[in-house]
């Protein structure tokens, strides 16, 4: 398991990371968080492997999908490949009741 930051702490410390959104796209009608990216969860992990991601290798990265398993999925492979990353806690779902 990842890591991982509830949603008030990255509503706090929400400029310290970069967040990567893993839900497919037909799921973010259901809103998203600001100045986040949305990367599937296959390609963040196909991207990474690839070293296609290579520019996020120094910063911080938080991970999310609806409730957390994709995400954690996501924050698992990155720190695999090098990165710094964490995943929040209850994803998506979590940080719309804050």
């Amino acid at each position: 398991m990842a890591q991982t930051i509830s949603a008030k702490d990255l509503k706090a410390r929400k400029q310290e990371f970069v967040i990567i959104d893993v839900r497919e796209a037909d799921e973010l009608s259901a809103g998203k968080i600001d100045g986040s990216m949305n990367i599937p969860l296959g390609a963040v992990i196909r991207n990474a492997k690839k070293g296609k991601l290579e520019d996020l290798k120094s910063k911080k990265i938080c991970t999310h999908c609806s409730g957390g398993y994709r995400g954690n999925m996501a924050a698992e492979e990155l720190n695999k490949a090098g990165f710094q990353a964490v995943n929040l806690e209850g994803g998506f779902e979590a940080w719309s009741k804050v």
